[in-house]
């Protein structure tokens, strides 16, 4: 009977992670929807650059 229970109780805690796990992925793809339906609106793009000044020079062994 012990076993049963642990077994309930694990599989209740999925559950739970399962629906959390996908409120988060929906949170997050309505993010992205809305910063992609910003951006169209926006008339200005924005520069994303991670280089500025010289470049980097090769690794050496």
């Amino acid at each position: 009977m012990f076993e049963y229970e642990l077994h309930r109780l694990r599989s209740a805690d999925l559950i739970r992670e399962a629906q959390n796990d996908r409120l988060v992925r929906e949170i997050v793809r309505g993010r992205r929807a809305a910063r992609r339906e910003a951006g169209r609106q926006d008339t200005e793009s924005e520069v994303h650059t991670s280089r500025l000044g010289r470049p980097r020079s090769a690794r050496t062994a």
